[in-house]
């Protein structure tokens, strides 16, 4: 995972560690891994890689219940022994290159064989019915590292074809680097956990394979794709239709593959982004979500990457401080989240002051924290009053403050000075600025708080704020009215004037 290219990403949802376990342990390829380490005993046999005997597969599929008549058998049996292995559910003790004399290895050798090794069920076996979720949750990730790393291996097809004379891989031929592929799964993965948490922190709404072997390969910026592009585009749903196929048992993903009918039109456009298609076009070039536990898993492997992969819920122990610079960041849905959250673990009026201390402040960031606090503020009954109260003088706060006491109905409520309006005013518009940038909304936010003020520019450049100069320009850019986008500019211009 690079941590380069997804340097902080939206928080996502993730189930309980009970949840996540659970799924781990229904996921068809660990359970697989699971049977086969109870089944392993005396009379199994390994090869010098650990690898089950080939004699011991057809008994290895029955047991997990696979069809006999399924040519495709042994490969899930051997696929299955392999992360058992590579999990620690199993352990192997493989034969030595120089056996003695005794034993089984020179009986094998009498044979004609090859001796092989044993196996029996490792101690990390107890952990999948007596261990904490957490635990099997561990267990699970070894597994999907193990599936992984096969995942990033070419087909057996590739592999045999670029066998040399001598029976060894030509590599140049096969153009193949382990590394680069490992980074290249990598990065999809990246793509699609971002894609995923983009869209409200667990998605379930697949995405389609060609939106994301286009995010893979498709320059940022670019307009229309050229042939050549779009050829690489349908290299890479080739490639990662593939690898999902694998992926799909360990339960990382949820995956729809290919359309085998549309891999024989090789003519055929690749549908992509821009292009209109109906559902059932695009979901016959593949479709792909990351599962709950998907989500868990790539996101402990950012985490151990560098990447800042935050999740909701996991401020709730920090305070109001930490809140508000987080959440800062955080689209809207989330904010609300991680915020409820916090929210929920502590009394509200020591909760109410603690974030008022926190939201003050004229740096940059100030006008978005004090937005934020606002939304938490909305989540406090009359319990907070006392504490909204004590910030009614304060030019930074008074305001917030007038606002929620007006909308609980309180009584007694000061009439704010015009210098705390328009300091509010400005507040409240750069929060917006920084939180969602120039949206079509911000035009109407603009004429609904400068519409009841007769010569608001007249006074609005003198207030004593940070982003002064940076809200009137943009309520010059921004505001529908033309003449009041003009005494907006006029206003930007004299408060710049106005600073050193």
């Amino acid at each position: 995972m690079s941590a380069e290219s997804h340097p902080t990403l939206p928080p996502v949802r993730l189930h309980s560690d009970a949840e996540l376990a659970r799924d781990a342990l229904g996921a068809p390829l660990f359970a697989r891994a699971v049977r086969l380490a109870r089944w392993a005993g005396p009379a199994t046999r390994v090869g010098v890689g650990g690898e089950l005997a080939a004699d011991q597969l057809p008994a290895a599929a029955a047991h997990l219940g696979l069809d006999a008549g399924d040519e495709d058998a042994a490969g899930y049996a051997s696929q299955a022994w392999r992360v058992a292995v590579d999990t620690g559910l199993v352990d192997v003790t493989e034969p030595e290159e120089d056996a003695d004399a005794g034993g089984a290895a020179e009986a094998g050798e009498e044979a004609g064989e090859e001796p092989y090794g044993t196996a029996a069920p490792g101690e990390d076996l107890a952990l999948v019915t007596g261990g904490a979720p957490g635990d099997v949750l561990g267990l699970w990730r070894a597994a999907l590292e193990a599936v992984l790393a096969d995942a990033a291996v070419p087909d057996l097809e590739d592999l045999v074809d670029a066998l040399d004379a001598g029976g060894e891989i030509d590599f140049d031929r096969l153009d193949w680097n382990p590394g680069r592929e490992a980074d290249f799964l990598d990065e999809v993965l990246a793509n699609l956990y971002l894609l995923t948490v983009t869209e409200g922190g667990a998605s379930d709404r697949p995405i389609p394979l060609p939106v994301l072997a286009a995010s893979m390969v498709v320059p940022d910026g670019m307009g229309e794709p050229t042939d050549a592009v779009l050829e690489q585009v349908s290299d890479a749903m080739m490639r990662l239709d593939d690898q999902f196929r694998q992926l799909a048992p360990i339960g990382l993903v949820e995956f729809r593959p290919v359309d085998e009918e549309l891999m024989a039109q090789a003519d055929e456009d690749v549908p992509r982004g821009g292009r209109e298609a109906d559902d059932e076009d695009v979901s016959r070039y593949g479709m792909v979500r990351l599962t709950p536990l998907g989500l868990y898993g790539i996101r402990a492997r950012m985490l151990e990457a560098g990447v800042d992969a935050p999740a909701v819920g996991e401020l709730a122990g920090k305070g109001a401080d930490a809140l508000l610079d987080a959440v800062s960041s955080y689209p809207e849905h989330a904010a609300q989240a991680e915020i409820e959250q916090w929210m929920a673990g502590r009394e509200p009026a020591d909760a109410v002051a603690e974030l008022l201390a926190a939201a003050r402040g004229d740096d940059e960031g100030g006008p978005l924290r004090r937005l934020r606090c606002q939304q938490a503020l909305a989540l406090a009954g009359p319990e907070a009053e006392p504490a909204v109260r004590s910030v009614l003088d304060e030019a930074e706060l008074g305001g917030l403050a007038r606002v929620w006491l007006a909308e609980h109905g309180a009584a007694d409520v000061p009439a704010p000075a015009p210098e705390m309006v328009f300091w509010l005013t400005v507040d409240t518009i750069a929060a917006q600025l920084a939180a969602d940038g120039e949206t079509e909304e911000l035009p109407l936010l603009m004429e609904t708080l400068t519409a009841h003020h007769t010569g608001f520019f007249d006074q609005v450049w003198r207030v004593e704020h940070p982003s002064t100069v940076q809200v009137l320009e943009a309520m010059g850019r921004l505001h529908p009215d033309r003449k009041t986008a003009k005494e907006a500019r006029k206003a930007a211009f004299k408060a710049r004037s106005r600073r050193p």
